[in-house]
């Protein structure tokens, strides 16, 4: 039988494995702390954080979280993630470890900052 697309964050959560969902609740659990006036929806069938444009976004897969913050927002952080999977525009967080709350509050803190304060878009 096959899924049913989600339409919000929680139907997208619900159909994931719950080891997957345990670790896509931390991460939304903490984004939502430092953007707690940002809408919530799904672009591309993820999840997404949006104020002025979108902040950052979210996903999960077979053995890792993503998280989309774009390329440029990574940028400074690039000595911080020597140790994690990266690609142009995200970070993976495999479910096996724990989540890296302060790096992740760092790297979300300044693409809202950057947002926010000098206006930088969303590209994907």
């Amino acid at each position: 039988m096959k899924k049913k697309k989600p339409e919000n964050v929680e139907e997208y959560i619900e159909q994931l494995p719950q080891i997957a969902q345990a670790k896509i609740k931390e991460l939304r659990a903490i984004l939502k702390s430092l953007a707690p006036d940002a809408k919530e929806g799904l672009k591309w069938g993820k999840p997404v954080f949006e104020s002025k444009t979108i902040l950052f976004a979210y996903s999960a897969h077979k053995s890792h979280l993503s998280f989309i913050p774009t390329g440029p927002a990574l940028k400074p952080f690039e000595k911080e993630l020597t140790g994690f999977e990266t690609k142009k525009d995200s970070v993976q967080f495999l479910f096996e470890n724990p989540i890296p709350e302060n790096l992740i509050r760092k790297i979300a803190e300044y693409r809202k900052k950057e947002v926010e304060e000098k206006g930088a878009k969303w590209y994907y």
